[in-house]
């Protein structure tokens, strides 16, 4: 691809989105510098995080001192960082013509605190517009891998002594259901989701990535014969 045919297209948000150690934050950076010397502007973010106010809250949510005051006003401290993520980068780079690839987004809070922390759908929907606005991805990548491989993962690329997450202390049965709320939000919303088996290698899941950025948001044609 040309600069030029590179910068006329509109700039696009994408979010991956999966369990604990499903190699999103590797697949995110790869992907932008795929794009990046593909001739396309793009950033890499994080949720929590992304922005300084909204790091400042994952530091807060990621160490289990809010689990105690339940799922809901977790996901409206999830939705604040949001927030601040949206106003401060998101939003800023979209309007640039720079694209952003984010490690997680609102479907991570569909999934912890909606089917796991048992919250009603109307209340997510209705946060969702709060903190949302018109913005919603392009495109999601779920990536799926069995939890306990991805939990395997996870710990080996602990440091030492490092201790866990707020999530990753949570037991098999939570992350068995968390893999399946994704899969039920992909099933639900084909049109935007992608789950790509995350079993693979890092490279053949970096391919299948691209395959779906290509189909779905570059253009490419034979969507259908590539099963995108």
């Amino acid at each position: 691809m040309t600069t030029e045919a590179a910068k006329a297209r509109p700039a696009h948000f994408v979010t991956l989105e999966g369990g604990e150690g499903v190699g999103k934050s590797t697949q995110a950076r790869r992907l932008v510098e795929r794009l990046n010397k593909s001739g396309i502007a793009a950033i890499a973010t994080r949720e929590p995080g992304g922005s300084p106010g909204a790091e400042t809250l994952r530091d807060l949510l990621l160490s289990g001192k809010v689990k105690d005051l339940g799922a809901k006003a977790e996901a409206i401290l999830f939705a604040a960082a949001r927030i601040d993520h949206i106003d401060r980068k998101i939003a800023p780079a979209l309007a640039a013509g720079t694209w952003v690839v984010s490690d997680r987004f609102a479907d991570s809070t569909r999934a912890y605190q909606g089917a796991l922390g048992g919250l009603d759908a109307g209340f997510l929907r209705a946060l969702e517009r709060v903190t949302l606005g018109d913005l919603r991805p392009d495109l999601t990548l779920i990536l799926d891998l069995p939890p306990e491989i991805g939990l395997a993962r996870a710990a080996q690329r602990r440091a030492p002594g490092a201790a866990l997450d707020r999530f990753e202390r949570e037991g098999p049965a939570f992350h068995a259901a968390l893999r399946k709320a994704y899969l039920d939000i992909a099933a639900a919303e084909p049109e935007r989701c992608v789950v790509v088996d995350a079993a693979q290698s890092e490279d053949e899941v970096a391919q299948a990535i691209w395959d779906a950025i290509s189909y779905r948001l570059l253009g490419a044609p034979s969507e259908k014969e590539h099963g995108i």
